[in-house]
């Protein structure tokens, strides 16, 4: 027997209590809120003060295992989407597993950016077929905070702190399931899109470089990137699934600008009420973006079992993904 379903048993999100409203930014930086808002639709962000990633996705883990009922004993797998880990190494999901005693489960992480989180329901998807039931925590978490150079006013409105995650099985047949997917990478375009460059500092360097932590930006670049292939990832995994936007409840977008989010909306001729936004509260998370956004529905009771999903990550890589389940 092959088990093959794909479930959803709860989902969970975490953000840190320090908020920084677009009104502080503006005695860091020259800008303004109505700035701010006009071109990224970002009123706040939570930021860490003593919290690192892992704390973050630990608290995403022990809310996952309270809300679906399971021991930590009980996780096969625990896969963390991140571009801002405590360390090189251990990976942070090898800390969540030490964290919470999940002394069954395999544990790493995968960066993909912005795009990490569904890159990771690609990986969990392939886990977890096979010849027994397994199950899964995928968590997105970032401290994005640590990454932004606080006075360049292009990256530093933009991004912010947090963590969630989802529960995911292939022990029960319940509503839940993979319909299709896409995903794509352009590494040619990386250069337009980078952060913590780790420089090159040893004794036998022959060009030493200083170590680059912040983000480096080109916002056109990616602008453009983001409002051309998402739809066409969009339209290819719908394709595949032999789905109409129509079709699609709730389309779960990365969270990188109220703007895009709207020309993606626009492009597929979908409704608004179907791309909803959580942008103003949180800013750009990167790889937590799009679990927040799903447990805030979930939570909500706005998705309901039996919806049909289309998740899409975009960003850093630059990385594309898309990923149509029904809840």
């Amino acid at each position: 027997m092959k088990f093959e379903n794909f479930n959803i048993l709860a989902t969970a999100g975490y953000t840190p209590e320090r908020v920084v409203p677009n009104s502080e930014l503006t005695t860091m930086m020259t800008t303004s809120d109505e700035w701010i808002v006009q071109r990224t639709g970002i009123h706040q962000r939570h930021v860490v003060t003593a919290e690192r990633t892992s704390d973050l996705c630990t608290r995403v883990a022990q809310q996952l295992l309270q809300r679906s009922g399971l021991q930590a004993t009980d996780i096969d797998y625990i896969v963390v989407a991140t571009m801002s880990p405590d360390y090189q190494t251990p990976a942070v999901s090898a800390q969540v597993q030490g964290n919470i005693g999940a002394t069954k489960a395999v544990a790493l992480d995968v960066n993909a950016a912005c795009s990490g989180f569904v890159y990771g329901l690609q990986v969990v998807h392939r886990l977890l077929m096979g010849d027994s039931p397994k199950t899964a925590l995928l968590i997105g978490g970032e401290t994005l905070s640590r990454l932004v150079d606080w006075q360049d006013r292009s990256t530093a409105v933009l991004f912010g702190d947090g963590a969630g995650g989802v529960v995911l099985t292939s022990a029960l047949a319940q509503d839940g399931a993979f319909i299709a997917a896409d995903y794509r990478t352009m590494g040619e375009q990386g250069r337009y899109l980078t952060a913590g460059a780790n420089g090159i500092d040893s004794p036998f360097a022959s060009d030493p470089q200083p170590v680059l932590p912040f983000f480096k930006m080109n916002g056109r670049r990616v602008y453009n990137f983001a409002i051309k292939q998402v739809p066409a990832s969009l339209r290819r995994a719908l394709d595949q699934g032999h789905l109409a936007v129509t079709d699609v409840d709730y389309f779960i977008l990365h969270q990188a600008n109220q703007r895009i989010i709207e020309r993606i909306a626009e492009d597929l001729t979908g409704s608004m009420a179907q791309f909803p936004v959580n942008i103003g509260q949180y800013g750009n998370t990167a790889a937590a973006s799009e679990p927040l956004l799903l447990n805030q529905l979930v939570t909500s009771h706005v998705i309901k079992r039996g919806d049909v999903l289309a998740l899409s990550g975009f960003g850093g890589g630059l990385t594309i993904g898309t990923m149509i389940l029904r809840y």
